[in-house]
Order: C-alpha cells, then structure tokens, then sequence
C-alpha cells in the first residue's frame, strides 16, 4: 500500500440505508404521500393506510375499485389487513375521479360508520382524505366525523 491510497475501515464505507417509511402527522402528508399513486384513475380508488403507534405507515392497502363515481367498501374489508397487521390506526384515501374532492353524504356517513367499527376493536381512525385532481379534502378537519 503507497501513501497516496487511503486506508478504508468500516466507519468510513458507506453504508446502504433503506429508505425510511413515511410518517403521517397531517392530511397534507397524506396527500403528498397518495397523489401520484392516485393520478389520472377514471374511476374510485379506495386505499387504507395502516400505521403503527408513531403513526408511521406500515402498509399501503388498495381496499376497493369502483366506478366513476362510487366504491362499494364494507369495514371488514379495510379491519380485516389491519388487524392481521398489527395496525395502531388507519387513515382511509380515496379518490374523485371528477377531480373534485369534496366529500359526498355517503363519504360522510361511511366514515362516520368506519370509525364507530374501529373504536369497537381498538383501532383509531385518524382521517379520511379524498383526492381530486389538483387538492383534497380532509373529513377531520372538515369536522365530519
């Protein structure tokens, strides 16, 4: 070894780091998080979010594909991969085809439903986001359950 090679110890290799799962702490990171995978669906693509006790997300579930303008979702469907997860809580996304992310009065009740069902079993429901083309709407923040 010459003088002008360095030396290379483990302290000094770079060491691969996976990249780390993403937390969610408001309905902006949520929607930051799904917007591209949501992006141009021509009908309603329903995910749940299932994150752990630090509300960092250990599993994106697609729940349910419907039609332009509804998707046909019963609780058991969304508890069943978030009991089987281990799941803390759970944020419910959705898309609006239409691009407009206003909540409908069945969005509004099923959330309502959703969240007594995950009290029961002790997982929290911490939002339902719904995703339009350019913005998104937040079911808690809009005070709706």
């Amino acid at each position: 070894m010459t003088e002008d090679q360095p030396t290379y110890t483990i302290s000094m290799v770079a060491r691969r780091r996976r990249p780390q799962p993403p937390s969610i702490k408001t309905p902006d990171d949520v929607y930051k998080l799904m917007r591209r995978r949501m992006n141009g669906f021509d009908r309603e693509h329903f995910y749940s979010l299932l994150l752990n006790t630090k509300n960092v997300v250990i599993t994106i579930e697609l729940i349910s594909i419907g039609s332009l303008n509804a998707s046909i979702v019963h609780p058991r469907e969304i508890l069943k991969p978030a009991i089987a997860n281990s799941a803390a809580s759970i944020v419910l996304v959705h898309n609006h085809p239409t691009g407009d992310p206003a909540p409908s009065r069945e969005d509004v009740e099923f959330t309502r439903r959703f969240a007594k069902c995950g009290e029961l079993i002790g997982i929290q429901l911490l939002d339902h986001v719904i995703i339009g083309s350019e913005s998104f709407a937040s079911l808690k923040e809009r005070g709706d359950f």
